[in-house]
């Protein structure tokens, strides 16, 4: 059986982003493909602090949330991560938290599903799940699509719950998430193969001769 791993990157465990992922896990459920949610909480989130040291051991030296999915990340064949808008942007916390997830992790990534999915009052919706998608698209991920950008409107779960193409939304990303599952499955057990990937070329634009 498949396995999508939840990310909820807001502050409240059950508030209006989970009330959106929690309309997607159902429909995937429903489609047969096992959920898990793992909601980062109200505490302080570390930021990449550039050491380098999870290079070298695969592991942040920040002991939190971070190194406990990682380890597991070969469990799940695709990622959901939710946020709230705050500032146009995703919470603090979950770009903190994301930055050291995908990081020292980018092989394992490769060809996962990836969907990000994003809760608003009123604005700022697409430039924050635009900002949440890069993660995937850095990776070699899948990014699953819907009938519109994935992002829900309400002040309260109760709100959320109203928005009934907010809703419809997710479950359509839900149908097709389960879909691609079963479409690479089903090139799994025909024999098809991941691409095999170049060694990465790292470009800079320092240019000797050209300095000021």
């Amino acid at each position: 059986m498949s396995k999508v791993l939840f990310i909820n990157g807001s502050p409240h465990e059950h508030g209006c982003t989970y009330t959106g992922l929690r309309e997607l896990a159902d429909t995937l459920n429903k489609n047969g493909v096992e959920t898990e949610f793992v909601w980062i909480g109200k505490k302080p989130v570390a930021g990449c602090i550039a050491c380098h040291t999870c290079s070298k051991t695969g592991r942040c030296v920040f002991p939190d949330q971070t190194n406990e999915i990682g380890e597991r990340i070969d469990e799940f064949d695709g990622i959901v991560v939710g946020s709230p808008v705050y500032y146009g942007g995703p919470s603090g916390q979950i770009c903190a938290f994301m930055d050291r997830l995908f990081y020292p992790r980018a092989e394992k990534m490769a060809g996962k599903l990836g969907a990000s999915v994003v809760s608003c009052r009123r604005g700022g919706a697409s430039a924050a799940f635009d900002r949440l998608n890069k993660y995937f698209t850095i990776s070699n991920m899948i990014i699953v699509g819907s009938q519109y950008w994935n992002q829900i409107h309400g002040f309260t779960p109760g709100d959320v719950k109203q928005d009934e193409e907010g809703l419809q939304t997710m479950r359509t990303l839900g149908q097709n998430m389960a879909w691609l599952l079963r479409c690479i499955e089903a090139g799994k057990n025909a024999g098809i193969e991941k691409p095999v990937y170049e060694d990465k070329i790292f470009t800079h634009f320092i240019m000797p001769g050209f300095a000021e």
